[in-house]
């Protein structure tokens, strides 16, 4: 499957920006109604969902000096955490002028709770600023880039932690001007987003096994190439274009288009994190599509390792930069770009010349 090369000027995201942490608990037994349990804040942080696709994106497009703009549209407070993540947004490239510094809401904030197993959940406000992005916001966004762009191509990302109108809104632009379309969706807004219509605006979807199982309407604990494959199946029904990556832990992620099914491995790497690797691996599908690189090789040999062929492929350069955000204890690992994944290319045995003609370099 080839893909066929468009010239991308800008990615234009819509989501939450925040932050937040990460709590430990004792044991592994589920948290109780009324229960007090003991834990440990870790040294970790966290960042919201636009912020990680986005961060990724431009530093791995070498925005802006390589003539590629990141703008994110959101909102945040007035207190320091806005600030400081406009601070970081600014670092990694990106141009800010979409995201407004609003005084009545606090700044998306989010706690990561682990159980000793590893296993987890959120809780995240949901009377942030973020909650007050709007399609106006998206609107006013679109016709400045057009007076600053004169109508270029461009990629639209609209990701979890705004409200769903919002994001609607940017694809529904996206699609009517031919640029490509990437989204996350989390598994309590599916129904909602199917009933809208939102994915069938949608050219790049990313997943995760239980957001899969949603989509498929199967058990999320089934076989998850099973699910993967059931999802992208009905999602095609509406949408025959969809390309799909669905994530499966340290199971590797298997990626869905035209009816074919191909399984990309996880690269053989210390975990240290899981949280936000979903993000990278959207981030990277998007940066690959960029750049021209085929979704999807299914007439290759299934490969039990990332060294058992040559690095081709937006799933491939999906499964290395994944691969660097587990290894890190926030969920941005800062140290990912172009060079730390050609690092990991030797480490792990493979060639990855495909990638680095991707990554200009």
């Amino acid at each position: 499957m080839t893909e066929e090369r468009k010239s991308y000027r800008f990615l234009l995201g819509v989501g939450g920006i925040g932050s937040g942490m990460f709590f430990a608990l004792r044991g592994n037994e589920t948290l109780g109604r009324n229960e007090s349990r003991a834990g440990a804040i870790l040294p970790r942080r966290d960042f919201c969902k636009l912020h990680i696709v986005a961060h990724y994106v431009a530093v791995l497009t070498g925005c802006p000096a390589g003539g590629f703009g990141v703008y994110p549209i959101g909102k945040v407070g007035a207190e320091a955490a806005g600030g400081a993540m406009l601070e970081q947004m600014r670092r990694a490239g990106m141009d800010t002028r979409f995201v407004e510094t609003t005084p009545d809401r606090p700044t998306l904030f989010s706690v990561c709770f682990l159980y000793g197993d590893g296993d987890g959940g959120n809780i995240t406000t949901d009377d942030s600023a973020s909650a007050d992005v709007s399609p106006a916001d998206v609107d006013r966004a679109v016709e400045a880039l057009d007076r600053d762009l004169g109508g270029a191509g461009g990629v639209a990302l609209a990701v979890a932690e705004v409200p769903l109108a919002a994001r609607k809104r940017l694809l529904e632009i996206a699609r009517a001007r031919g640029w490509l379309t990437a989204a996350a969706f989390n598994t309590a807004e599916l129904g909602e987003a199917t009933e809208s219509g939102m994915l069938e605006l949608v050219d790049l979807l990313g997943v995760n096994r239980d957001e899969a199982a949603a989509l498929a309407g199967a058990d999320g604990g089934g076989d998850v190439e099973a699910i993967a494959r059931a999802a992208g199946e009905r999602l095609s029904r509406a949408n025959p274009g969809i390309r799909l990556c669905v994530t499966a832990g340290g199971a590797g992620a298997f990626g869905w288009a035209g009816g074919e099914l191909e399984h990309t491995p996880a690269p053989a790497v210390e975990v240290v994190n899981t949280a936000g690797a979903g993000d990278a691996t959207l981030a990277a599908l998007v940066v690959a599509t960029i750049a021209g690189l085929p979704f999807i090789r299914p007439d290759r040999p299934r490969r039990t390792s990332l060294a058992d062929a040559p690095l081709e492929t937006a799933m491939d350069l999906a499964a290395m930069l994944a691969g660097l955000a587990v290894a890190s204890e926030d969920t941005i690992n800062f140290d990912a770009d172009a060079e730390a994944i050609r690092e990991l290319a030797r480490r792990i045995g493979t060639d990855p010349a495909a990638l680095r003609a991707a990554l200009g370099a």
